[in-house]
């Protein structure tokens, strides 16, 4: 399922044993452009930390009751390493996070999620190692600080980050959702992460490997629209370029 990351926030998280805030925002990686962490908002229960879960904790999403439930009790995750709310998050606290909760490092292999490019929720297959394969270092980024960075096509600047739709079984952002209309009077489109040649951080910039016109000319996208396959496979059609589903149905073949 797709969903919108401006639409999660607000979601109730239900644990094990009891609501335990809300859906504050996300973090990702710069590479897979996958989310690495929910950020929750705990009110006045741990005060002071930012509280992180990572989607394996992530049962499910339920759009009807406006909440996820996650795989973790409350004590669990009041025990588990803490990270003070105004600190970045390093590799040395993602090390200790996932040692304390024995889940695979993400980055600890060549795929989206490690040694799977998939997210693996099977114990047993957990405990394989990934003999050889290059870990790599991760760069996270917060949803909320990415929102509003301009877009740059090859040929001039066209729009703004407006949200991203992010795929709850893989947790991987599937588009940015571009907002058009400060630049001429336009619309709202899509594009994927895959599409992007490389993001200026220090300018707060998105360069695109897309032109102007072809971004113009792109399928609209509006709140009512739905995100099936048929309109994603339409625009994929529009670009010229291959469905993300096509390659990770092939890496996963690949991995096996």
């Amino acid at each position: 399922m797709l969903l919108k990351a401006k639409k999660l926030k607000g979601y109730k998280l239900e644990s094990l044993n009891g609501e335990l805030g809300k859906v504050k925002e996300f973090y990702f990686d710069d590479r897979h452009w996958t989310i690495r962490y929910l950020v929750a908002d705990t009110g006045n229960w741990l005060t002071g930390r930012q509280v992180l879960i990572s989607p394996y904790a992530l049962v499910s999403v339920i759009k009807e009751k406006q909440h996820i439930e996650v795989n973790l009790t409350k004590k669990q995750i009041e025990d588990s390493p803490s990270l003070n709310s105004d600190q970045p998050v390093s590799r040395q606290f993602e090390e200790s996070y996932y040692g304390y909760y024995a889940w695979p490092m993400y980055w600890d292999g060549p795929y989206m999620w490690g040694a799977y490019p998939y997210l693996n929720r099977d114990s047993e297959k957990q405990r394989e190692t990934n003999q050889g394969a290059k870990a790599w270092d991760p760069h996270l980024r917060s949803t909320h600080a990415v929102r509003g960075y301009h877009i740059q096509a090859t040929d001039g600047e066209i729009g703004h980050v407006y949200d991203f739709i992010i795929d709850d079984e893989t947790w991987a952002i599937r588009y940015l959702i571009i907002d058009t209309q400060n630049w001429w009077p336009g619309k709202k489109v899509l594009v994927s992460p895959q599409w992007i040649e490389r993001v200026s951080w220090t300018e707060s910039k998105v360069f695109v490997n897309l032109t102007f016109a072809e971004i113009k000319q792109s399928p609209e996208y509006t709140e009512e629209s739905l995100l099936t396959r048929d309109y994603e496979a339409g625009l994929h059609r529009h670009y010229n370029r291959r469905g993300y589903w096509v390659d990770e149905t092939e890496t996963k073949d690949h991995s096996r």
